[in-house]
């Protein structure tokens, strides 16, 4: 990766967290040298580092029983990629700065709608590391089994998130689990909220292509960025103490959007070579209100109501939504079904 002066001033000036969206060990050590303090992962990237560098974990691997299958089987790998990253930011999670020195292991998504399911994968999860952050689905089953882990002090995230609607039960679930957890004398762990803004974009394209919507495209690029922004007001004004993540960017344009808020930013590489060419002096732009003609045109599709609205969905709606849909079917057929079926 490049030297990035943008990515440094934005982990060290600002009050943003960068956190590196990749499992590839050489991309790792570039994106730390640039500020990065964390790392997400989940069955997609863990499916790609194993498959295209091979040789990079063969140590990791030397130790994983040839005879596991299913489920322990996708267990013990994953844990061979986190649990090497895990080490490797520790020294950092030592020092206890909120959100800095963590990576992320995600629960089956075959078992979105499994609450009990869900919980035991994460009881595996959390044991591995105490810097572990266990992902789970922003569903009416993941939502529960979020507040649940909150309550044994477990650190969580919740993806397959979209929506404003979202991320507030998520955050709401997050103070149900801390009550419960503080009561049992039990120190609550990180806390964060995902919003997949490039994903919501993506998804909310077609549907405006599909309706013959005269949605422009500036609009369209700008739709998750309005959603994360209206989230993280409400976050504000109504004291929730975790981390909204916004995460799958599709250009640099959503970080420099939210730049200086108090969030953990999951960039990928792509996103961060394209972060490296900006001139300096940087500016904040959280602050910056996404303009309102703009979502006007949006709120003409109905999907972006249901997204952008704090009421524009009800709970058990979150496991129908488009991008849900959409990018549960990538991390089940191009993450954890590969891994079951790789070959050790």
């Amino acid at each position: 990766m490049k030297d990035n002066p943008y990515l440094k001033w934005l982990g060290s000036e600002t009050a943003s967290i960068y956190w590196h969206d990749s499992a590839i060990i050489a991309e790792q050590e570039g994106a730390f040298s640039n500020g990065a303090t964390g790392m997400t992962t989940n069955p997609f990237l863990i499916n790609g580092t194993l498959s295209a560098d091979r040789a990079s974990w063969k140590p990791q691997l030397a130790i994983v029983d040839r005879n596991l299958s299913g489920d322990d089987k996708v267990l013990a790998l994953m844990k061979a990629v986190t649990g090497y990253f895990a080490q490797k930011v520790e020294p950092i999670f030592r020092l206890g700065t909120a959100g800095k020195g963590y990576v992320c292991a995600q629960t089956n998504p075959n078992s979105t709608g499994d609450t009990e399911y869900m919980v035991a994968q994460a009881k595996i999860l959390a044991s591995w590391a105490p810097n572990i952050v266990i992902k789970l689905p922003a569903t009416a089953a993941g939502i529960r089994a979020y507040e649940e882990c909150v309550a044994l002090g477990f650190n969580v995230a919740a993806t397959l998130s979209f929506t404003v609607p979202q991320v507030l039960a998520v955050a709401e679930a997050r103070k149900r689990g801390r009550a419960r957890a503080l009561a049992q004398g039990v120190k609550p762990g990180l806390a964060i909220a995902v919003l997949m803004v490039g994903r919501l974009d993506d998804y909310l394209r077609d549907v405006a292509k599909d309706s013959r919507s005269s949605v422009r495209e500036s609009d369209i690029i700008q739709a998750g960025t309005a959603c994360i922004k209206r989230a993280y007001a409400i976050f504000q004004e109504k004291g929730f103490d975790g981390f909204l993540m916004p995460a799958g960017c599709r250009g640099g344009y959503h970080i420099k959007a939210l730049a200086g808020a108090r969030m953990i930013m999951s960039i990928a590489p792509k996103i961060a070579d394209a972060l490296a060419d900006e001139k300096g002096p940087f500016v904040e732009g959280i602050a910056d209100p996404v303009p309102k003609d703009a979502i006007e045109r949006l709120m003409t599709l109905p999907e972006f109501r249901k997204a952008y609205e704090p009421d524009g969905m009800r709970l058990e709606e979150f496991i129908t939504f488009g991008s849900t849909n959409r990018t549960t079917s990538q991390f089940i057929e191009s993450g954890w079904n590969p891994l079951v079926n790789m070959a050790l």
